[in-house]
């Protein structure tokens, strides 16, 4: 049995809905109204802390009535083209527009996916010529459009202003000789560690050199800021940020993504992002179940509020009971433990079987061999009662991990 199946077999196998795996299968319970972080595990209930639904909008029930009447209304053909074919309707400008002025740029652009659509934001920015500086955490799509670039890359350590300026020294010589220009890649949120980028600082490196600043905001919009607009809104940087990038797989519980600029840059990336021009766009049903997600986003703001309260009592209860958080000052509540790979996968085995509940496990090569980091991602749908369960969980799982229990890896499971 090789390393991945020692882990599946361990894990129960991947997290899907309704989705069947060799060991199990997770599903949602059919319920009227609003569904929280309950799923189900081979018949028994589990608490899960790996959604991406921060704001509970997945499955809100104005949500859910605006998609089925989106999907009745128009199916999920239509629009039946690319974008700058056939493929475009006033809800996907009205969209682009709203989204433009809540995060306080003048144009916004829709895309089909996230992940594909950073890859091809980055490919389209730059030549031969430029030079790309970026976060050493970057996240994978982030690294996967750097790797496409042509020319030359610098990379600087993570959230390490000092190691961000000397490679914005190297750029600098290097685009003298070019005539490029120097794109900076950052996150607003790192959705591992929690910590947010430093975005204030890295504007204020724009007094003494001369580059555009590109931040995916995947984990910050709707969760970070005084309206939810961002990290760029948390920081006071809305001005220095050149290009904000968003998805809406995390606070909106979607698909899809949109960048956002000054009009100038926007047009250029509609007619220069291969992975849009080239697509379909964007079906109807999804357009308009977006649009209803950010209304909600925009006019409910008791959704963040709740999220951070559940955010920061889960946090201060596991700083209490001894827990290493990290450096995390954002909602993502990453937790380090010491302990090799055959007590990881046990102790997530006991979280979920013996105490019902389910989060996101990290290992080496991730991290650093000997550590475990079990991540818990708060939502507006949990409670406090599911904060206490799990604190009482992981009281007793911390309990078991000093005392070697993982490690004789003798691990009984309640019927």
């Amino acid at each position: 049995m090789d390393l991945f199946d020692k882990i599946t077999k361990s894990l129960g196998g991947p997290l899907g809905q309704h989705q069947k795996w060799s060991h199990g299968y997770f599903s949602f319970p059919k319920l009227e109204g609003e569904i929280g972080p309950h799923m189900q595990f081979n018949g028994k209930e589990h608490l899960v802390w790996s959604l991406n639904n921060y704001l509970g909008l997945a499955n809100h029930p104005v949500v859910r009535e605006a998609d089925a009447k989106a999907a009745a209304d128009y199916g999920m053909a239509y629009p039946m083209g690319a974008r700058m074919m056939s493929g475009n309707s006033i809800h996907h400008e009205e969209l682009e527009n709203n989204l433009a002025a809540f995060v306080g740029k003048q144009a916004a652009f829709l895309l089909n996916y996230g992940y594909q659509g950073m890859v091809s934001i980055i490919d389209s920015l730059v030549d031969r010529n430029d030079v790309i500086v970026y976060d050493a955490e970057s996240h994978a799509c982030i690294i996967d459009g750097v790797r496409l670039h042509m020319g030359k890359r610098f990379v600087y350590q993570h959230n390490d202003i000092e190691s961000c300026k000397k490679q914005l020294e190297r750029a600098t010589k290097l685009t003298e000789q070019t005539g490029g220009g120097i794109l900076l890649i950052t996150e607003g949120v790192f959705g591992m560690s929690g910590a947010q980028g430093k975005l204030k600082e890295i504007v204020d490196l724009k007094k003494d050199f001369n580059f555009r600043l590109l931040v995916d905001d995947a984990h910050g919009f709707g969760t970070m800021g005084k309206t939810g607009a961002g990290t760029h809104e948390e920081q006071d940087v809305i001005d220095g940020v050149d290009v904000y990038f968003a998805t809406f797989a995390k606070s909106m519980a979607g698909i899809g993504a949109f960048v956002a600029a000054d009009e100038q840059i926007v047009h250029f990336l509609r007619y220069n992002m291969r992975s849009q021009t080239f697509a379909k766009a964007l079906p109807m049903p999804m357009v308009l179940g977006l649009k209803k997600r950010f209304e909600l986003l925009v006019s409910q703001p008791e959704l963040r509020e709740k999220l951070w309260l559940i955010s920061s009592t889960l946090q201060k209860g596991l700083r209490e009971r001894g827990f290493n958080l990290g450096v995390t000052d954002t909602m993502v509540t990453p937790v380090f433990l010491e302990g090799d790979l055959y007590e990881a996968t046990s102790l997530t085995r006991d979280l979920r079987e013996n105490y019902g509940i389910f989060c996101s496990i990290v290992i080496y090569p991730v991290i650093p061999k000997g550590l475990i980091l079990l991540r818990l991602i708060p939502t507006a749908m949990h409670s406090l009662e599911d904060v206490q369960r799990t604190l009482d969980a992981y009281t007793a799982m911390g309990e078991k991990l000093k005392a070697g229990y993982y490690k004789e890896n003798k691990l009984e499971v309640a019927v």
